[in-house]
């Protein structure tokens, strides 16, 4: 590069080579920081036990996340449906809900619902689940997968349970740092008869030393009192 520049009489200048140094510093920052999350979409064979018999179908499902404060907003998403109603399901008739399953850094499940049906599903038809949100809020800290697991449809009265029988892979991962307590936990401080831990207010020297002080003002002042009044009585006499 340097003999092309002393053959053609130029040099590059200093700005041109800051730049091109930048350039390359911000392309390799680029290339080495690693992706916070990572979703995919993932077909989930569900076996549904209805009230009429057992039925199945294989349905694409994709998990997003949104961050909220210190949790995170889970969509888990049917792109086909997964059962079907021997009758017309009216609108507003069927209400599903849903698990998912944590795994990696964490354990557990994630509950997740949707609102009813908002047009008549006819019967005999692939049963449409809509969008299921929850929310989740990490414990600690690591990778967290997150995986399609039991599928509830409740309509007319009965109840359909799907169970994936696939095995199906997480459909996405996040790096979470959790606050290492349990989710839903309280802080503060706590007023009356028990501390924010449960325990009962703490009588040590301290407290001793106030509750002395406090009856020998009470006695000095009665005897100031009572030496008063002979004072006044004796005036009298």
């Amino acid at each position: 590069m340097a003999r092309f520049y002393e053959q053609h009489g130029r040099r590059p200048s200093r700005a041109a080579g800051l730049a091109v140094a930048v350039a390359m510093t911000a392309g390799s920052a680029v290339m080495l920081t690693a992706p916070a999350a990572h979703a995919e979409v993932i077909d989930v064979n569900y076996q549904c036990k209805t009230p009429i018999g057992s039925k199945g179908a294989v349905s694409p499902i994709d998990i997003k996340s949104t961050p909220s404060g210190g949790a995170y907003k889970l969509v888990m998403s049917f792109q086909k449906g997964v059962s079907s109603s021997p009758v017309e399901l009216g609108k507003g008739a069927m209400k599903p809900s849903a698990l998912i399953q944590l795994g990696g850094a964490e354990s557990g499940t994630v509950p997740v619902a949707g609102p009813p049906n908002d047009q008549a599903i006819p019967a005999n038809t692939p049963i449409k689940i809509s969008d299921l949100s929850g929310t989740y809020t990490p414990k600690g800290s690591g990778k967290v997968t997150f995986t399609a697991s039991t599928l509830t449809i409740k309509a007319l009265g009965t109840t359909t349970t799907c169970t994936p029988s696939n095995h199906p892979k997480p459909s996405l991962s996040l790096d979470v740092k959790g606050s290492g307590g349990a989710s839903g936990s309280t802080g503060g401080s706590a007023t009356g008869g028990a501390s924010a831990d449960g325990q009962l207010p703490q009588t040590g020297p301290a407290d001793s030393a106030v509750a002395l002080g406090t009856l020998g003002g009470t006695v000095l002042l009665a005897g100031a009192a009572g030496a008063l009044w002979l004072t006044r009585r004796h005036q009298r006499v």
